[in-house]
């Protein structure tokens, strides 16, 4: 299967990405993907953008030859509460929006207090997907998120940055084939993410494969085939703001 959209991408925005804008839409056109995202950290992930950057969004083109490009953002949620990072008003300037737990923005919880902030998250409407939720350092209960996830709208994402063995994230595995088959259970479609930090690891969602393969994820649950499911997906989540 050829995957054809890739949204979970940085920039040199987001303070420790190494591409610029161009260089990510310049590479994604010549891997032959359908559509690209860029989601630039939200300000309190340590030295990226800040309000400006968001509000500005709206002067960039969103189609460039075959390749369309949505401008979203990844949020941290700074609470148990599900609080992130950037206001409505400046939400509303993104073409779809990430949540995430990162170290730097909020400590690691309980299981009760990591699951409170994920389905909090969930629960504003301005949020589309989360963001590498299989974290082991953020345990969850995972059979009430992905309910919160059906129930809102929301996509979990599959984040193939998060199995690299040199990243913060690594020794989450089991937890993904157990949210996969979770997410099976009750038909909810995921997203592949690179999490792609630098433009050449845009698209690979290699580290994924076996662990989809493991939960026997069917196909048509992976939104990443049909940029026009994807988009549907959004507009669901966007028309009850």
């Amino acid at each position: 299967m050829k995957y054809l959209l890739d949204i979970h991408t940085h920039t040199v925005a987001s303070g420790h990405a190494y591409s610029t804008v161009k260089e990510n839409i310049d590479y994604a056109r010549e891997a032959g993907l359908a559509l690209l995202g860029i989601s630039d950290h939200a300000p309190a992930m340590p030295h990226a953008t800040q309000d400006f950057y968001f509000a500005n969004l709206g002067i960039l083109p969103r189609r460039f030859g075959g390749l369309e490009v949505l401008f979203g953002v990844e949020l941290n949620i700074l609470d148990y509460d599900g609080n992130v990072d950037l206001k409505p008003r400046l939400l509303k300037c993104t073409d779809y929006a990430i949540a995430s737990l990162h170290p730097p923005c909020i400590r690691p919880g309980t299981v009760e207090e990591n699951t409170a902030a994920l389905v909090n998250a969930i629960k504003d409407p301005y949020i589309n997907i989360i963001g590498h939720p299989c974290d082991p350092r953020y345990p969850f209960d995972i059979p009430a998120v992905v309910r919160a996830a059906e129930e809102n709208n929301v996509l979990l994402e599959i984040n193939n940055s998060s199995y690299n063995p040199d990243s913060g994230r690594r020794g989450g595995e089991k937890m993904t084939v157990e949210m996969l088959e979770e997410c099976k259970k009750r038909a909810l479609p995921v997203i592949l993410g690179s999490d792609a930090h630098f433009y050449s690891l845009i698209g690979d969602f290699s580290r994924t494969f076996p662990l989809l393969e493991q939960a026997a994820m069917p196909e048509e649950l992976i939104i990443n085939r049909s940029v026009e499911e994807l988009k549907n997906f959004l507009d669901k989540k966007r028309k009850t703001e």
